[in-house]
């Protein structure tokens, strides 16, 4: 796949497309849906980001307010004190990437300037539309999700993706953010409820190439891949592995994961069979 450069904050910047890179997830919640209140210290946040790096992810994604279906909404000052802290921790300790999971401009704001290089918005820009313009003004790496939570989708869900994703780019192009800043997430488990609605996106995945971005994906420990699998959440890795090696071959980026080790492994055999293919057909990486 031909390697394009993700432009970050703070200068930084990260190759996309030759190999699959990891985003490790680090939940600074009570409630999140596999991992709440695991890491809610210090100690705890720092041991667990470690292991994240240690495991082989390049950038550690920060989150301080669940979005599993039915989670309890924080203020945004109980949001900052969580992600703040562990933000300054981790970037002190760790030479790594760090994204923001936040739907808000303010907690984006700080969490750059407290030391993170991305910002992850679950809601698209479509929740608070300003989050586009700290992106703008920091320059950091901008991951734009799809989601159908709050909306009636279209039927056909790459339609719907395509409808949706359009109105998010051009809420980031009106704001100033380069094209170079942003990657597209198909939402995966954001208010696709059903393992078809799941499944349905998965198999269309490499059609979403088609708006010009690369391709995060974080279908790690999702409630389709439990049904599928008849496992609890923290029993979920292989399901996780399998659909990260299905995306890959698909064409997508990035993979957000809580289990690091098994996906890269699994990854990275995705990897070697398309560049066998690659050299096979004489086209290059």
């Amino acid at each position: 796949m031909p390697a394009r450069q993700w432009r970050l904050a703070h200068g930084r910047a990260l190759t996309l497309g030759p190999a699959a890179q990891i985003m490790g997830v680090l939940n600074v919640t009570p409630d999140s849906f596999s991992d709440g209140g695991q890491f809610t210290t210090n100690d705890a946040i720092l041991r667990q980001a470690g292991r994240l790096v240690e495991e082989g992810a390049v950038i550690i994604d920060i989150g301080g307010e669940s979005t599993r279906p039915g989670h309890k909404a924080v203020s945004p000052q109980e949001e900052q004190r969580r992600v703040l802290q562990a933000i300054e921790a981790v970037s002190q300790r760790f030479d790594v990437l760090i994204s923001i999971d936040t739907y808000r401009a303010e907690t984006a704001r700080l969490a750059v300037d407290a030391g993170a290089h991305i910002v992850n918005d679950v809601w698209g820009l479509q929740r608070e539309p300003g989050i586009a313009e700290v992106a703008a003004a920091t320059g950091a790496g901008l991951v734009i999700m799809h989601t159908n939570r709050g909306r009636t989708a279209l039927p056909d869900p790459i339609e719907d993706q395509q409808h949706f994703l359009s109105r998010s780019l051009a809420i980031a192009a009106q704001a100033g953010v380069a094209e170079g800043q942003i990657v597209l997430d198909p939402g995966f488990g954001f208010g696709k409820e059903t393992v078809e609605a799941n499944m349905a996106l998965m198999v269309r995945a490499a059609e979403l190439h088609g708006l010009g971005f690369p391709l995060l994906v974080g279908t790690s420990r999702k409630r389709f891949i439990g049904t599928l699998t008849g496992r609890e959440p923290g029993d979920r890795a292989a399901g996780t592995a399998a659909t990260s090696v299905i995306l890959r071959l698909a064409g997508c980026a990035l993979f957000r994961v809580h289990d690091v080790a098994i996906n890269k492994d699994a990854l990275a055999i995705a990897d070697a069979m398309l560049a066998t293919r690659m050299a096979s057909e004489g086209t290059e990486a």
